[in-house]
């Protein structure tokens, strides 16, 4: 029996806008934000030496910022899981291979020169290999993304709970192996599953944040107290507590959502949320450039100033590449050539997340 069925997931989906659902890129909007905040501030503070004002939001935000992004990335896998497996792996593993291998490529022939200083060409050419085995910068995501695809398919026979809490228990070890893949498996695992595991629950508590706000806004309000309050202690990163402030906050994120798309606020975040590939793609290299420029001319002294200026330029820089990228002929940067397809191009479902 598929955990979650398609005409729950339909039903319960909210309104959509060409085919997607107008929540879940919000959410994915907000995921994708967090995500340059978070390289953007923790870089130019590593580089300077010092916190500034927005620390405490990052922070604020480890718990569930990318649990949240895995959560959404499984909520409509069961309504292709059951493709055969030629399709599958096309639109789950060798789409993600392409821009992975593609971009990995992009980063290294940026970075390459400051490798060769440090350690000389021979090791460049290492680093580049070991990339495709341990992954690179901030591409681990779409580097661990298939590997959860797969798995899920491959275990979709055994008892759905099962997978569940082993995942569980993988993410309350807390174990270190070295390897990002392993580690990151182990910690982020659970929370995919739970996305297709758990679909319809989720987009039900949607459909009940949108009819229900002023609910939905007290149990934010509570969350946001909790959330804040362990993250202050020092033990939101505890066992048991780490998983319990990862669902809490995924939970907290969709239902933010929701209130958005509901009250139609806050657009670009959902644009941001449509483009999310592409933003997750490009962001490093305005992000670097941005900080260079930043923290060698010293044009702003503040460290927060300085961190929110990089988010906006990464944010906007990544949309800029994109449209170049378009206008110029350059699609292969961001669409994936019919070339790299190994299974016919078919619709995808009506309902779906930003990938």
């Amino acid at each position: 029996m598929t955990p979650n069925g398609t005409s729950a997931v339909a039903q319960k989906s909210g309104p959509a806008h060409s085919g997607r659902v107008d929540w879940v890129d919000y959410a994915k909007g907000i995921c994708i934000v967090m995500v340059v905040m978070m390289h953007s501030v923790l870089g130019v503070e590593l580089a300077a030496g010092a916190t500034g004002f927005m620390h405490p939001l990052v922070a604020f935000a480890k718990p569930f910022r990318m649990p949240d992004f895995f959560l959404i990335s499984g909520l409509f896998l069961s309504l292709v899981i059951d493709r055969d497996w030629r399709t599958y792996l096309d639109r789950k593993v060798v789409h993600f291979a392409y821009f992975y291998a593609l971009w990995v490529t992009i980063q290294f022939g940026f970075k390459a020169p400051s490798f060769a200083a440090e350690q000389g060409w021979t090791h460049v050419g290492y680093l580049y290999l070991e990339s495709f085995i341990e992954p690179f910068g901030t591409l681990w995501f779409i580097y661990l993304l298939p590997i959860f695809f797969v798995v899920t398919k491959a275990t979709r026979r055994a008892p759905a709970l099962l997978i569940w809490g082993i995942a569980a228990l993988l993410e309350m070890a807390h174990f270190s192996t070295g390897w990002t893949v392993i580690d990151e498996f182990g910690s982020r695992f659970v929370y995919f599953y739970t996305g297709y595991l758990f679909a319809d629950r989720v987009f039900a508590m949607s459909s009940r944040a949108r009819t229900e706000p002023a609910l939905a806004l007290a149990a934010l309000a509570i969350w946001a107290i909790a959330n804040a309050s362990l993250v202050k202690a020092g033990v939101s990163d505890r066992p048991v507590i780490s998983l319990a402030l990862g669902l809490a906050g995924a939970c907290a994120v969709v239902t933010v959502a929701t209130l958005l798309a509901r009250a139609k606020w806050l657009d670009f975040i959902r644009f941001c949320g449509e483009h999310s590939i592409v933003i997750y793609l490009a962001f490093f290299l305005p992000m670097a450039a941005t900080r260079t420029l930043l923290l060698r001319s010293n044009i702003v002294p503040d460290v927060g100033t300085m961190s929110l200026t990089v988010t906006l330029v990464a944010l906007f820089g990544a949309l800029a590449i994109w449209w170049v990228a378009l206008k110029v002929g350059a699609d292969f940067l961001f669409e994936r050539p019919d070339a790299f397809w190994i299974a016919p191009k078919k619709a995808d479902p009506a309902l779906q997340a930003a990938e």
